[in-house]
């Protein structure tokens, strides 16, 4: 039975939240394992059925569905309070270690040992995407017209170079006008009433008027410090670019962490030069070692383009970066949750609306596809071109730069995890120190 919120003390909901936030390696998965573990079979705050139905609205919702889970149940738990902690908890630990990192990385990058680690990481985040393209596969493509609409995406993305928002409104509106293409599009409707037996507090009661608050007040919080940043350093400022930047991301990267990825590999690297495509890798493998969500990754991204365009000391401008990248990411996640809770049965009831996102999943499985392809190729090759081929854009990698070593490393971390399902920080570590003895040698 599950107790009363009245029976969990807002000090101790505060220490479970921290110790989720400093276990929470892994990736989204292993993440909501962990709070599964711990709040519903553990503590018991969380019934099954509960659980299951924040679940299902997380993964609605553009941004980080583990992230999002954990400051939902802060806030059944305690209301707005209680999923700041919750939230802020599972974010800040992370986000600590990974701008040091990126400090780190930004300072000694160059040198041999530290570079020959980088490199393995590297490599072994290859075999990390895959097995995220198969994970979310399984999840995702339950019939052919979602696998039709995967290959649609990769194609779209890959060799006509559209835009992300444009593959995932096409794909929502396509879910949108024919709810049938979705297998399920009443997933999660079975929960409806389940909880009806439990007493739920008083502010997880829809109402107009918390609502426009709520609203206005996140708003604010999101929005403000943007025009302030403009206003003062203007709209061509590296800062100023970031928080326009990763609040899109923030509203558009629907399909977890690795379709933000997608979103900000195609638009950092190509489009603003903040950084390498081998370095979005390095990043992507850094974010794998630390506790938190896989999206402060873009605190990686933050942070170099900070120190590399801010004009001022790299350190401060690197600082600078990451702070505008942690806000502008991570605030719409609250608005999200603090707005949408309350009224999470009527928006899981809408058939449409479970349809086009579920539309939109399967797009982000060619999504992912692309980006594995894409780091595949910027791994394995020092020099990658492009060909055109009508509206097509193919990459064209130079074989004679192929780099035999890199594909070894990828090649035995992607066995480990995808047949023997080693542990991911054990790969990561192998691999690490697998390119480190080579660079040495």
């Amino acid at each position: 039975m599950t107790p009363s919120r009245g029976d969990v003390s807002f000090a101790e909901a505060t220490r479970v939240f921290a110790r989720i936030g400093l276990l929470s390696f892994g990736g989204p998965a292993g993440q909501i394992a962990l709070m599964h573990r711990i709040l519903v079979d553990e503590r018991r705050w969380l019934d099954e059925k509960r659980f299951l139905h924040a679940l299902n609205y997380c993964m609605l919702l553009p941004g980080p569905e583990a992230m999002q889970l954990a400051t939902y149940a802060g806030w059944l738990l305690h209301g707005v309070r209680g999923g700041l902690v919750a939230g802020l908890l599972f974010v800040l630990p992370g986000a600590a270690v990974i701008t040091l990192l990126s400090a780190l990385y930004f300072y000694l990058g160059g040198v041999p040992v530290i570079a020959g680690v980088l490199f393995g990481l590297k490599a072994a985040v290859l075999a990390v995407v895959l097995e995220a393209l198969v994970r979310v596969s399984k999840r995702a493509l339950k019939s052919r017209a979602m696998v039709v609409i995967a290959v649609l995406a990769f194609i779209g993305i890959a060799f006509l170079k559209l835009p992300f928002p444009l593959v995932v409104g096409l794909a929502a509106l396509a879910g949108a006008l024919f709810p049938a293409l979705a297998e399920d599009g009443k997933q999660g409707a079975d929960t409806e009433g389940a909880d009806n037996a439990m007493v739920m507090p008083e502010w997880t009661r829809p109402s107009f008027s918390r609502f426009a608050w709520t609203l206005i007040v996140w708003l604010a919080i999101w929005f403000v410090p943007m025009i302030a940043l403009v206003a003062a350093l203007g709209s061509a400022h590296v800062l100023s670019t970031e928080a326009v930047f990763f609040s899109k991301m923030a509203t558009v990267t629907f399909g977890g962490a690795y379709a933000v990825l997608a979103y900000v590999a195609q638009q950092a690297v190509d489009v603003y030069g903040w950084l390498r495509p081998d370095e979005m890798l390095t990043g992507l493998g850094l974010a794998e070692t630390t506790p938190g969500p896989l999206i402060l990754v873009l605190v990686f991204v933050g942070f170099l383009g900070g120190a590399r365009f801010s004009g001022i000391d790299p350190l401060l401008g690197g600082l600078s970066g990451a702070l505008v990248t942690l806000w502008f990411t991570f605030v719409p996640c609250f608005l999200w949750i603090f707005v949408g809770a309350p009224y999470v049965e009527v928006v899981r009831n809408v058939r449409w609306l479970t349809s086009a996102l579920a539309t939109v999943t399967a797009a982000v499985v060619g999504v992912i596809a692309n980006l594995a392809a894409w780091f595949s190729l910027h791994v394995l090759f020092s020099s990658v071109g492009e060909k055109a081929f009508g509206p097509f854009v193919a990459p064209a990698p130079d074989v004679a730069t192929f780099d035999p070593v890199a594909a070894l490393i990828a090649i035995v971390a992607a066995i480990a995890l995808l047949r023997f399902h080693a542990n991911l920080i054990a790969v990561l570590g192998a691999a690490a120190v697998a390119g480190m003895i080579w660079t040495i040698v």
